[in-house]
């Protein structure tokens, strides 16, 4: 999907589908306890505090950087973000979890307040992305819409099997 492509109304709700993201995690997670919140799973699915800070990761480090990348440069090579990768290096499981979602609310507050202060022209901004090809920027609310999905149906599976 097209960013560009989308009426008013499909980007108004868009966005406030991406806005709406840090309260799912903080309505899910929020009230668990460490050993619960930190706990491997035993299939190698992410825990519930590696869920919140690969988005908060990937928010800062990946949507973050190619918007600035975008804007900055013409036709940028934009890295991939190995999210496996960066999970067992960083440790997430060792780490706070209301940390985890803190830093991924201001990071996708920061990236939704760069979108809005675009002018029309640099929607069409683009470059390559490793392992996907052309990215404009008008493609990136629906990439992160995207993966929070993939992650929220992960989150809800993840609540399922608790029951």
């Amino acid at each position: 999907m097209k960013y560009g492509m989308l009426s008013f109304g499909e980007r108004g709700a868009l966005l406030t589908n991406l806005e709406a993201m840090p309260e799912f995690l903080m309505d899910r997670f929020g009230s668990l306890p460490r050993e619960v919140a930190n706990r491997p799973e035993p299939d190698g699915a992410f825990s519930p505090v590696e869920h919140c800070w690969h988005l908060a990761d990937l928010e800062r480090e990946g949507y973050a950087a190619r918007i600035a990348r975008l804007l900055a440069e013409t036709e940028p090579m934009l890295p991939d973000f190995d999210g496996g990768r960066i999970a067992a290096e960083r440790q997430y499981r060792t780490r706070s979890l209301a940390a985890a979602i803190e830093a991924f609310r201001e990071a996708r507050r920061a990236n939704l307040a760069a979108f809005a202060r675009l002018a029309e022209a640099d929607w069409s901004r683009a470059g390559q992305q490793e392992g996907v090809g052309k990215v404009s920027l008008c493609d990136l609310p629906a990439m992160m819409a995207e993966h929070d999905r993939t992650h929220r149906e992960e989150i809800e599976a993840w609540q399922q099997s608790r029951v």
